[in-house]
Order: C-alpha cells, then structure tokens, then sequence
C-alpha cells in the first residue's frame, strides 16, 4: 500500500519490499557475523539489480526463519546474539535444503538437525532458559552481589566473542561449559563486565570528567595562591606559577593509575584462559601508567633542581615535551572529534590493524561502536559545553577558590591556637583547613549542575520558542488563529496528492515552509480559501465537533458549551463560514456600535470598519442571514405577510448591492429593531411558547421598520406599491401577521438550534475568554491548534500510513472502580467519590447533566441502573487501566475517521457534516440522542457514513495489547479484575489480551502466552494464538518480562510503550500518522529508531503535592527533553509513551531490559542499548500523551526512592561504563547531568551540610574557631560556602527549568505567579524532602544494594496516614538524618563563639536549619489533618504500642518496632565487605562527637588529658549495665514473679537519682551563653 509508484500487481509482494525488510530485519545478524569474522550465511547477493524468482522465495524464507525463532525464544528475545547464533546455523540448515545437499552419512537430501513435536523449543530455546534461570536463582533474589552470578548480559556477551562456534557448536551441545551453573573450575563466569558495588565506578565510568574537575581545581589553587594578583593570567605570568602549573601532569597521571588499578581490581573475574590477553592488558596498564608517575616526578623535580629555589628552564621544557607525549592519544582523539565520520569508520570497521592499534584503549566490544554525530550536531552541543564550563570554571576560581586562599594561608600560619581537649598531633590546624576546603570543593565538583540547569532551562526555552511552542496559550489567543485553523488542519492532517519527483525536493520543501508562513502569521488570508471549498469547510467541521463530542463524552464541557464550541452546518443559507458561537460574541454589538457611530459615513468605509474583523464581518452576514430564514420559516407560505418580509428583504439587498444602504435606512434604528429582534428569538426557544406574543412582536418589529428604519417616509399608498403593506384586506379583518404565523413543531432540532445559536450572537455582551469553563479543556484546545501551527511531516492516507501497535504491561492495578471503593469513607467521612466531586466539580456537575439528558430522574439511579456509568466517570478521572484502554482507543477512532475522509467523495463529506452538525445541539433537551450513549463504545455519529472498509483497513494499521500477565489465574480464581477487562474487550473491538496461561499436566506446569480478544458474533473471548513457553515467564523484573511475552502479539513497523497511569486525547490521536512519518527524517547523520513524545501530567489537580509532582515533572518531560534531543543528542528512553522502531528492537534486544536487580529501571536501559548500538532518539512536542503521577507523599516518596535506587544500580552497569567512554567528551557530560549524575549530586548537596556542619563543630569544639574568631577573611570565606549552599538548597535546578517553560508556555507572568503561590504551599518543603529521598536511596544502593520495584498504589490519598506508618517509611532516610543534624546546629549554637551574634548565627545555618526542619516537618505538612490535635494523640498512642510491641515470629514490621528493625538492617547483612567497613567509618563520627563535647563540660578541673575522654566511657558502660539488668530482671521475673522484677526497676530509679543528684551537687558544670540563652550539658549527654 505505501509503495510509489503503486505496484502493477497489487495482489503479489513486491521484491523490492521484501528486501529492503530483509535488510532491515536482518542488518543486526550481518555485522554481528561481520564482527566475528564469520561469513553471513544469507546466501542472497545484495549487488544485483534484477531479483530472481529464487531469491524473492529465499528472503521470504529467511525473513520467516527469523522471525520464527524470534517469536518461540521466550526469555531468550533478551538475548539478541544468541539469536543470531541460532538463526545462523538454522539459516545454513535451511541453505543446505534449498540446495538440494545430500548429508554424506546417509546419501539422502540433508534434513534438519533437530526436528519433531516443540524439538525447537526443548532442544534449544529451554537448555538456554535453564542456565539463566539457574543464575538468576543464584543471585538469591538480587541479594548476591552481581559478581557471583551471569545476568541476561552477561550471557549475551558471550556470543560476542568466537569461542561461542567453539564450545556450543551445532547442534547446541549440552556438555559445554557455557552450561555449566556449579563447578567453579568449568563454569563460565562474568562475560563483558563485573559488576561491583562502589562509587568509584562514577570515576570509572566517567573519569575524563573528573579528571578535569581535579586537574583544573589543583591549577586554580596553585595560580590563585600567588599574593597580589587578581586575575588568573597576570599570576601565570610568573615562571614560578607556570612551573608549579606543570604539576598538573603528575596529578593526571596518577588519576590515570587509580583508573588502570580499578579496572583490575573490580574486573579481575573476567580473566580466565579463555581471556588471558585482557588480563596481560590490565597488568600492562598499571605498569605503564606507574611509570609515567615516576617520569613526570623525575623531570618536575629536575625543575627545581637548585639550591636558590629558582627553576631551570631547560627541565621545564623537558617537561613540556614530555607532557606532550603523554598527551598524544588525547590530541588523537581531538583530531578524531573534529571529524567524526572518520572516527564512525574506524570503529565500524572490522579490520583487524584497527582492533591490533585500538587494543590497548578499550576492550573489543559488539555495541558502543561508531557513536559519534555529525559535524553540525557537533559543533552545536560543544558549544553549549564550552559556554556552560566557561561558566562554571570562571565562577569557581573567582567565587569559590580565590576567597579561601587568603583564610587559609590565615589558619596554617596560626601558630597560637589553644584547644579545648587533647591534642594528639601537634600542628593540627592542617586537619582544620581541610575541613574549610571540604565543603568548598564538594560544592565546586556538583555545581556544574547548576551551571547545567541554568542553561539548559534558557536553551529549552529558545528551542521551544523556534518550534512555536506557546504561541496559542488561551481562548484568547485562539481566537486571533481560529480562522486560518481549518487551512492549518487541512495542510497538516490531511494527505495531499503530490507528484511522485516533486515529493521532497527542495523545491516542495521551501513552498511547504511559505505555506506554514501564510497560515502562522495570516498572510494572504487562507480563511477565504474555506469559504469557497466547501469540502475543506466540511471536513474541518467533521474533525472539529467530533473534537468537540469527545469532549461532552468525557464531561469536560457542558452541553451548552458543545453548542458555543461547534461548527454547524450551513442549513440556513448562510453565505460566510459559520465559526464557533463563542467566537462571535460581542461581535455583533459591536458593529452596532460602529453602524451607530458612522451614522453618515458612506456604505463602503462602514463596511470596510467592520470587515476588518473576520469575526465580526461573519457575525453580521450570518445575523442578517439567519434573521430571513427565520422570518420565513415562521410566516405561513402563499401570505401576504411572507411577500412583505421577502420584499423587504429584497430592498436591502438592492441597497447594498449599489451601496446605498446608509442613505437609504436610518442607522440609530438598528439598536431598537435589535432588542425587537432579541424579544422575538426568546419567544422562540422558550420551552412554552406563546403565538400571540411572538405575533405582537412581529408587528412591532413591522411597524420599527417601517416607520423608523427608512430615511425617507413613505406614505400607505407608496408601501403598498412597494409591496411592504398588504394590497387587500386580511381574512378576518384581522391585523398583520396575525393569522400568518406558524412555528415549527417542537421535535424540529435543527430549527431550535439555530435559532439558539442566533439568540447567542444577537444578546452575548461577553467575549467569552472563559470558554469552555473547564480548565483542562481549555489547555487541551490550546495546545490542539497552537500544534497545528508547527512544524510536522505531512500525514500520508490511512492506508499508506506505517502500521503500529500500543502495548501496555498491566499486572493487578485497578481496572473500574468498585461501588464499594466509591463509597467507603475514611475517618472524616470522606469517600473517593465525594472528594472527586470536590475537585471536579464542573465535570460531575456535567455529567448528571449528561445522565439525565439519557433518562435519569433521580440521582438515586447512580447507584443502582447507572452505576456502571458512574463506576467510569470516577474511573476515568484515576490511574486506571480503565482510563488507559479508552485513551489508546481513541486511535482507532481517529484512525477510522480520517479513512473515511480519505476516500470520501464530496458527497459523504458534505452529508456527514450535515448529519454530525445536527448531533452536536440540543441544549439540555433529550434531542441530543446522539450523545445519549454508552461511551464506552467510543463511536461517533460518522461511523454512520462509513462505507466499511473503514474498519478493516483501520484493523490493519492498528493493534492495542495490553499485556495482563496474569489474566488466566485472575479467570480462574474468579478475580473481579479479570470481568472488567473482558468487559473492556467487549467495547473495544481493537484491543487484544496477552496473559500466560499456567496448564498442570503430569509432568509438570506448563506455560504459554497467549492472545485473547472478544469476538462480536460469537459474544465470548476467542483465542488467537498461544505460543509455548520454556518455563515461568518471571526470571528478571517483572515488568520487562510481561512486556517481552506479549512484543510477540504486536504488529505493524512502530510499537508504542504505553503505562498503566496513561491516558490519550482524541484530537492527538489525529496526529498519530503524522508523527510515524518521522521515521522517514534524518535528523543529523541518522534516521530516528526512537520517536520521543511529550507528556501532559494530568494529576496536578488533584492536590498541591500533586501539583508540585507535577510542575517538577513537566518541566523534566518537556524542556528537558526537548534540550536533551536537541542540541544535545543524547535523549534516552525515559519512560513511557516513546514510540519504537519495532523492527529495529526485535532484532537488538526489545524494549527494556529485564536482568534482577541491575535493570530496575527498565526503560531507560531501552535508552541505552539504542544509543550503544548506533540509534538516534528524536524527541516531538506537536503531539502529546496523557500521564499520571503520585498524589500523596508516600506514594511519591517511594515512587522517588524507586528511581533514585534504579539510578544506583544503574551506576554499577556495563551501559553506563560503556557509554561514558565510548560517547565523545561533551556528550559524556550531557549524558552524566542527565542520567545519574542528577542523582549523585543531589546526594553531594546532602553531604556538603553534613561536611560543613561537621566542619563548624570541630572547629567550635577544638578551640581553632575561637582563635580565628577576630579574622574576618575567615568569615567571609564561610559565608561564601554558605551563600552557595542556599542558593542549591532553594530548589534552583528544580525552579529554573519549571520557571522558564511555564513562561514559555503560559506567559510570565502566569509563570511567576504560580512559582510564588507553590513557594507559599510550602513547596520548598517538598523539593527539600524528596531531595534526602533520592540522596538516601541512591547512596544506599550503591553501597549496600536493596534496590526493589515499589509499588505506589497510584490512588487518591484522602486518608490521613499514622505517624508510625511516617515514621517506619521516613525514619532512616530523613528523620534520623534531620534529628543529627539538628543537634549538630544547637550544640554549635552553644559552644561557637562565632554564633554568639544571633544574625551572624541564622545567616551562616538558616539553609541547614531550612533542610532539617524540612525533613522533619514534611510528613506532618503533606498528610491530610496531619495537625489535627484528635489524630496527634491516635497516632501516638498507636505508635508506642508499636515501639513496645515485641512481636513473635510472624510479626510483620507493621506491627513491631523490633521486626521493623530487623528489616531495616537487611542490607547491611548482604552488602559487601567495603560497604560493612565504609558503614563503620561513617559512623564512627558520633565517637568524635562524644569526643569533643566530653573537654567542653568542664568537670575535668580544666585536664586536656585523653583520660578525661577514656573515663567518659564509664557512663556509657553503666548505662549498658542498667540496661541489661533490666532486660535480664524482665525476662527472668516479669511472667512468673512480677514483684521482683518491679523491685529492680525502683531499685534502677533510685540508684539513677542518687547519681544524678551527686553529680548536680558536687560538680562545677560549665555555663554558656548563646544568643541570650543558658545551655547546662550533664555528664550523661555523652
């Protein structure tokens, strides 16, 4: 169907088709046997021109063969080379056939090696399967480290090399070490890349960065140390400086060492006999990289090699040279950056000189091989990079690193520093310049966040800007454009008939972008073209009310609303375009205005004031027009009465056709006829209507016009010849119009429903800005037409569009919501559909409108006949699959649409709008029927024109699969979920069902998937296929899996990856065919494989928590992205609702990754794989999907620890390492800001508060700030740290970006106001608090692993969580944290002689004391009455009962602090050796603290002794003591002799009294002072 020219046999494949599929589909198997040196064994010559009979039969046959192996692998489709492993000697197999070759053994034709009943799957897919399933039983569940066992990776990996043809052979042989799981001796181990938990792997993986960051920070303290000299370069000029400067060269080779050492050291396990050369590579590396160490500290020595501490300059030179030499591979690398089609070469090629020259760099690796962009796309993100470090490094060395020289050549020049406790190295002032430095230089290696944010937020807006992003933000605005609205429709949704040579030329390419010119700016006023094609007008008005239908479906416009927003059709013989009623508001006022104004003026310059607005020159044609057809209809046919008002009619026609209506009627008349005009058309549309009123006001409307109107009178005699009074006597001597009315009948819609529109354009005084009321409408109809202005590739015919598929992964969310879920209340009385009518207020109030325009009498019906509508609309407005499925439908709707628009003739068009525009009326009243339906059904009124081959070719070009796992077992168990969705099977005729079906048989369970939908005829589920599985579905995430099993079932060229908490617009979906069409661009020196699509987060209504989710979310999937794709060019896949080349991803792993633990974060490995493999990810705002976020703290508090947890393992990955040595330097950093390096410095600026605080203490406890108290360079250095630390701790990198595209998109002052008014709902608070949650959980998984999928629950938060559910969920990550920090503050406060001024106190620890009382505060803030006195108390009580609790064996952590406890510490049980000993060093720092405040009691009669700190111990061993003996009296006493045990407890009281009452009497406690208040610190604080 897409070919052009058409085929000439359209019944027969046509050869070019298949080879070009051929080769796309097996272009990955080409280079992998290209890689390997292994000849293809596609035995088809891709030079000939003409293909044979043969050939065309062959590729069928190996395009089948794939396709086959791909679809029976199972888990294996995460293996891609193995694929092509098996596909290769399946293929020879199937060569060896076709030859006719006769098998030497037998002398007969060959025939398969492995033949019979599923011998495919148990011969070679299963042996496979078992080996990954037995590794992933060795991870234990993801506690193992990842070193012990082979992941999905891993096994891949192995086929990368050649010894796979040597050890697996054909057929597979089951003795081969590749299988074997136990011996240590036999097994392969790690194949690639070892994965091991530490942070060094952020050096690893991205050394050059830090490498730049170190070096560049030792250069600018060695240059700003120079006195005297403010600028970098008059130090430099110094031979001194530039000497010393040369010692960045040692620095870098020693970097250069911990690298080559850490690769060995981590990656040791991949050696064996197999790999021995890459051992001798490690070795070689360490030895190499020591001795440059050695040679630059030789000759920088040799420097400074006499004794007057001058410098020779003849070493120096040596010493240049020499760097020189080892600066080689990177001026190398420079040349090749330059011209990167050079370096794609390289790298693709297979030729062994280039592996023997690139050995020594990097490892022979299948993937990250020719990455480079091309020159433009270069030279754009280079120059971002080089403005922002620019930036970043001038700011460093004049704001951070210059202030601190001049503290601390202050602080090692102190020499009389007396300290408060025992000094155990003398000259100790060292250790406190370090601690000054510390925070500076963690601020100095994360801000280039910042600078990253900053920037980037000012790039996304100026890229936005170029897409016309924004540029239709309101009504208002779309006002000024509707009117070239349906050119832009036509040009952009519509195929055009182009010739064949003209198509994409530069020629159609230049007059393409001068018609979007003429439409986006009125040039030329396209509007005049629609008034003289009425197809165009036709099918714009068919596009635009079934928009607008949809909106009445999902009650978010009112019907009212539906009759201002439609187009009608022109039934009353209206000459212009009739716009929308809301458009014509006021209009017609306002050329009453101006008729009344330019009484005298000529006819022309009248007309000419008016017609300057489209808008209200239509009003007043359609007025005009309407009011004769109304006059007419309503005055009987063959009267006296209808000749006048036609003659009347006829006379201003003839005046204004020799423009002479001015000098013929009297413009002050028209205000009256006006409000006549208004008191005929109410009489008209009221419900009861009065004939003799609508009489009266006829004749005086006759009698205004007659008398008033005309200029000149005129006398009875000279009306009746004029034909404007009657010639004879009316019957019955009656008056006029008297006998000569008859309305139309009531049942008469079309006839009411013009006269409403009539009605609304004669009396509207308001410009309706405001509709329609719905806020979410509104943003929908904006972004609608503003989309339509931008650029997009011009949509082919449905039936030459490319096929694609939605998947979704569903595992047990909520499908429909339950009555009883509707109606339980919380403790408030709050159910889930009270609070959804309290937030969509308009929506519900819309929809009991809707309810009972279709029958409803009472509202009690909503519970009983109407449930089911009422279990939707709720439905719809949560995270539903409910809400997802009629989302994704929408594609097929539109789809069908715009078939039917294809083909139609202009007949059809112009019937369907007729027939559509007489839908869309109706007001209140039940004539509305086509409204009236199930909606559900999602059909429309044009499905009534449809001819039928609408539906197939629509079934050809659209498959939806939702992928429910476990639909089978929820069938079986009679699960409530399972006839749900088969309810949304029965009203969805495009969606499938893919589940795994669990058969017992004697030997076993056996597994399938299998794909279900409901067929109409028969009105039961049918099954369309079933497909065997090896074993169970579930080996890695659970996610990933579900959707492998079901990536089978899907079809056509593109698959889009759609969430459980999606939804999808009806008038997006229109854009669908336009947006596939992008796979046909380059955009650089690709072809995209990955189509990124914007997000539109609808759950910002619901809370403010939500609505800061939100505003954080948006500004990430839209200008984030946005800069990410462009200038960029490293966008990922970061979620769902991307768009996948399908073909492409079959062949290279799928669309996610599935490995235990490494791969919690699925989707953007799918990201990663594509770019290591050469893709291109684009990313497009014209089209956008729906998505839902978390809604209450908890939910997004685990939704953030699930990320930031994901982000930790990800640091561990192989595709990380890959992509940070294989990606050129800058993208490196683009790709690092972006991905895990958000993470990593948002835990930096949690560190930077603890270092400074820490800092703080140690210098207020040893005496060194009290000595250095009077030096102000000190200070000021201090409150430079600190000035930094605010601005991070503000939230700027999360309220720039939202700042500047909420500017872009919504103006700025909207902007502005909306950041104050989150500022003023705390949603600093909020930033501040997830910020510990990504902080908390991405250090933990790094260190200690514990990484888990956390389920969210999605739902609406009206329940008011417990303080002991906060505190089990918080108490780690925030609570404890804030608590210590807290303490670290007060007890500065009173022992800092720096803090004794209370401004100097808040200005240096307002950001920290801001930070711990987020911490703390946030769960009480965000919980619904999380103040109310009535549940503080519940909630404390409930929490004591759980600290005291014990608990048994089968205590859950809900029910016991202990067993809470014990959980908590699960992964300090399975982290590694180097997590255990780091764990005990960090908290080795409340020792220091005991340490510190023992010297500053004073109860040592002034002794600095160390056994002042070792007697101190006594108390904590007394305090153990007490306790055990407790412990010891409560589980010996407390059952049996509950006297003895409470005889030791009075007993401890008193012994406990006495000691504190002697020590409050006979020791001398330090007194201190701080900001007016009295600090007394007893004995036992320590």
């Amino acid at each position: 169907m897409r070919l052009q020219p058409p085929p000439d046999n359209i019944d027969t494949l046509d050869p070019s088709v298949l080879r070009r599929f051929r080769r796309k589909l097996l272009s990955n198997y080409t280079h992998w046997c290209s890689f390997l040196g292994r000849k293809s064994n596609i035995w088809i010559s891709d030079s000939r021109r003409q293909i044979s009979a043969s050939d065309h039969r062959r590729e069928l046959l190996y395009v089948a063969l794939y396709l086959l192996v791909w679809g029976e692998s199972a888990n294996l489709r995460f293996i891609p080379e193995c694929i092509c492993y098996i596909f290769h000697h399946m293929a020879m197999e199937l060569n060896r056939i076709l030859e006719d070759y006769i098998d030497e053994n037998t002398g007969r034709p060959v025939l398969p090696s492995i033949s019979g009943e599923n011998a495919f799957l148990n011969r070679i897919v299963k042996p496979i399967y078992d080996t990954v399933k037995t590794e992933v039983e060795h991870s234990k569940n993801g506690t193992a480290p990842h070193s012990n066992w082979r992941n999905y990776d891993d096994i891949n990996e192995y086929f990368w090399s050649r010894r796979c043809f040597d050890k697996l052979k054909w057929p597979i042989d089951i003795g081969s070490n590749f299988f074997a799981t136990t011996t240590r001796g036999k097994r392969v181990g790690k194949t690639g890349f070892v994965e091991q938990r530490s942070f060094l792997n952020l050096f690893r993986s991205f050394d050059k960065l830090w490498i730049m960051l170190f070096l560049f920070l030792q250069a600018a303290i060695i240059v700003a140390w120079k006195d005297g000299e403010d600028y970098p370069w008059q130090s430099l000029k110094d031979n001194d400086i530039q000497a010393k400067v040369l010692s960045v060269f040692i620095t870098w080779s020693a970097l250069r060492f911990l690298q080559a050492l850490l690769d060995a050291v981590m990656q040791y396990k991949l050696v064996s006999r197999e790999t021995l050369w890459l051992g001798v590579r490690m070795v070689l590396k360490i030895i190499v990289s020591a001795v440059w160490i050695i040679i630059f500290v030789v000759f920088y020595a040799r420097i400074w090699n006499r004794t007057d501490r001058g410098w020779s300059g003849a070493a120096s030179k040596q010493m240049v040279t020499v760097a020189l030499v080892f600066l080689l591979p990177e001026i190398l690398a420079l040349a090749l950056f330059v011209l990167p089609w050079v370096r794609n070469f390289l790298e693709n090629t297979n030729w062994r000189i280039f592996y023997l020259i690139t050995w020594w760099f990097q490892s022979r690796s299948f993937v990250g091989r020719g990455l480079r962009e091309g020159l433009i796309d270069n030279i754009k993100y280079s120059l971002f990079w080089i403005v922002v470090l620019a930036t970043k490094f001038c700011f460093s060395y004049f704001l951070q690193i210059k202030p601190m020289i001049r503290p601390t050549k202050d602080l090692l020049d102190l020499s009389d520093v007396r300290y408060e406790w025992h000094e155990f190295f003398g000259n100790s002032n060292r250790f406190a310049v370090g601690l000054l430095w510390l925070p500076v230089v963690m601020i100095y290696l994360m801000d280039l966040q910042i600078w990253y944010s900053i920037y980037s937020s000012f790039v996304g807006a100026g890229v936005g800007l170029l897409n016309h992003l924004g540029e239709i933000r309101n009504v208002q605005q779309l006002r000024l454009r509707f009117q070239f609205f349906a050119s832009a429709m036509q040009f952009n949704l519509m195929p055009e008939e182009q010739l064949l040579n003209t198509r994409g030329t530069f020629r159609s390419k230049f007059k393409d972008a001068i018609h979007r010119l003429k439409l986006r700016y009125g040039l030329g006023r396209p509007f005049k073209k629609l008034e003289s094609n009425e197809v165009e007008a036709h099918k714009f008005a068919l596009i635009w009310n079934e928009i607008i239908l949809t909106f009445r479906e999902e009650d978010i416009v009112s019907d009212h609303e539906v009759e201002l927003l439609e187009l009608p059709q022109n039934t009353w013989n209206v000459r212009v375009v009739r716009w929308p009623s809301f458009l014509l508001c006021n209009e017609l006022l306002l050329a009453l205005s101006q008729a009344k104004e330019l009484v005298d003026a000529p006819d022309r310059w009248l007309w000419y004031k008016i017609g300057k607005n489209e808008y209200r020159r239509c009003a007043v044609i359609e007025a005009y027009d309407s009011l004769r057809h109304l006059l007419l209809t309503i005055v009987k046919y063959n009267t006296q009465e209808h000749s006048i008002v036609t003659t009347f009619f006829q006379e201003i026609d003839n005046s204004i056709n020799i423009e002479k209506f001015t000098k013929t009627f009297n413009m002050s008349a028209l205000p009256k006829i006006h409000a006549k005009l208004i008191t005929l058309v109410d009489l008209l549309i009221k419900s009861n209507k009065d004939v003799n009123k609508v009489i009266n006001t006829l004749q005086a409307l006759y009698e205004l016009a007659i008398r008033d109107f005309f200029k000149d009178k005129r006398t009875e005699n000279q009306l009746k010849e004029d034909g404007l009074a009657p010639h004879r006597p009316l019957p019955g001597a009656g008056l006029l119009f008297e006998n000569a009315v008859e309305l139309p009948d009531s049942d008469n819609a079309n006839f009411y429903r013009q006269a409403r529109r009539m009605h609304t354009i004669l009396t509207s005084r308001d410009s309706m800005n405001n509709i329609p009321v719905n806020l979410e409408a509104r943003r929908r109809i904006a972004f609608f037409s503003n989309s339509l202005f931008m650029n997009m590739p011009h949509a082919p015919q449905v039936e030459k569009m490319m096929a694609f598929s939605v998947l979704t992964p569903y595992y047990n969310e909520d499908v429909v919501y339950n009555k009883e879920q509707l109606r339980t209340e919380n403790e408030d009385g709050v159910s889930t559909l009270y609070y959804l009518q309290t937030i969509y207020a308009d929506e519900w109030v819309n929809f009991l409108q809707r309810m009972r325009r279709e029958g409803m009498v009472s509202e009690d019906e909503l519970w009983t006949t109407k449930l089911r509508d009422l279990r939707l609309w709720a439905s719809y407005r949560g995270q539903t699959l409910a809400r997802t499925v009629r989302g994704m439908m929408y594609y097929y709707r539109a789809l069908k649409m715009l078939a039917f628009l294809d083909s139609a003739s202009e007949m059809d068009i112009r019937e369907g709008s007729q027939a559509h525009g007489g839908s869309l009326g109706g007001g209140s009243s039940l004539e509305m029927t086509s409204l009236g339906r199930n909606l559900s059904r999602a059909d429309s009124t044009v499905s009534t024109l449809f001819k039928g081959h609408e539906y197939g070719t629509t079934l050809m070009k659209y498959t939806y699969v939702v992928a429910c796992q476990i639909y089978g077992t929820q069938k079986a168990k009679k699960d409530p979920h399972a006839d749900e969705i088969l309810y949304l099977m029965k009203n969805n005729e495009a969606l499938r069902v893919a589940y795994v079906d669990e058969l017992p048989t004697r030997n076993g369970i056996e597994y399938y998937s299998v794909l279900v939908k409901y067929d109409q005829q028969m009105e039961k589920e049918v099954e369309i296929y079933r497909v065997k599985l090896p074993g169970p579905l579930k080996l890695g995430e659970g996610k990933p899996e579900n959707q492998n099993h079901a990536l089978i079932f899907t079809r056509g060229d593109a698959v889009q990856t759609i969430d459980m908490n999606q939804d999808n617009y009806f008038e997006e979906a229109l854009k669908m065919r336009n947006l596939l069409e992008e796979y046909k661009r380059y955009y650089g020196i690709r072809k995209p494989n990955i189509l990124g699509v914007r997000e539109n987060i609808f759950t910002g209504s619901v809370s403010s928590l939500a609505w800061f989710m939100s505003a954080q979310e948006t500004s990430f999937v839209t200008l984030g992205q946005r800069v990410l794709a462009n200038p960029l060019k490293i966008r990922l896949h970061y979620g769902h609702p991307d768009v996948f080349d399908r073909f492409w991803f079959l062949t290279r792993g799928g669309i996610s990754k599935a490995s235990r633990l490494i791969n919690l974060s699925e989707d953007i490995f799918a990201g990663f794989n594509c770019t290591l493999r050469g893709g291109n990810v684009t990313h497009h705002e014209y089209i956008q999907v729906g998505k839902g976020r978390d809604v209450g703290l908890n939910q997004v508090s685990m939704f953030e620890a699930k990320v930031a947890s994901g982000n930790g393992e990800q640091v561990l990955s192989r595709d990380v390492y890959r992509l940070g040595h294989r990606l050129d330097f800058f993208r490196m950093l683009s790709f690092f800001y972006t991905t895990v390096g958000f993470f990593f410095n948002t835990m930096m600026i949690s560190l930077t508060v603890y270092a400074f605080l820490w800092g703080r203490l140690y210098l207020a406890l040893s005496g060194v700030e009290n000595s250095v108290a009077d030096n102000a360079n000190t200070n000021n250095a201090l409150g430079t740290i600190l000035n930094q630390q605010f601005i991070v701790q503000l939230g700027l990198f999360t309220a720039l970006p939202m700042i500047v595209e909420n500017t872009l998109e919504q103006g700025f002052l909207v902007a502005i106001w909306d950041f104050i008014t989150m500022q003023l709902q705390l949603s600093s608070v909020f930033y501040t608090f997830s910020l510990g949650t990504r902080s908390h959980y991405f250090g933990r998984t790094i260190l200690h692993g514990g990484a888990k999928y956390r389920a969210t629950g999605r739902g609406f938060v009206v329940q008011h969580k417990n303080f002991a559910e906060n505190y089990r969920l918080y108490a780690r990550s925030h609570f404890i944290k804030a608590i210590e920090l807290g303490l670290i503050l007060t007890v500065y406060a009173a022992y800092s002689p720096v803090a004794k001024g209370t401004f100097t106190y808040i200005a240096l620890t307002i950001s920290s004391w801001f930070l711990v009382v987020s911490w703390i505060m946030a769960p009480f803030v965000f919980n619904p009455s999380g103040f109310d006195w009535l549940k503080t108390v519940y909630d404390f009580d409930d929490f004591m009962n759980w600290i005291w609790f014990r608990g048994g064996v089968f205590a859950k952590s809900e029910q016991s602090w202990e067993r809470w406890w014990y959980e908590e510490q699960d992964h300090l049980r399975n982290t590694g050796l180097w997590g255990k000993l780091l764990e005990i060093i960090l908290d080795l720092r409340f020792f220091f603290f005991q340490y510190g405040i023992v010297y500053q009691l004073g109860i040592a009669a002034g002794s600095k002794s160390v056994a002042v700190y070792v007697l101190s111990w006594i108390y904590v061993v007394v305090a153990l003591g007490i306790y055990s003996i407790i412990i010891y009296a409560r589980d010996r006493y407390s059952a049996r002799e509950h006297i003895y045990y409470r005889l030791v407890q009075f007993l401890v009281i008193i012994l406990g009294v006495l000691i504190i009452t002697a020590l409050m009497e006979f020791t001398q406690f330090k007194k201190l002072s701080s900001g007016g208040l009295l600090f007394l610190w007893p004995a036992r604080m320590t």
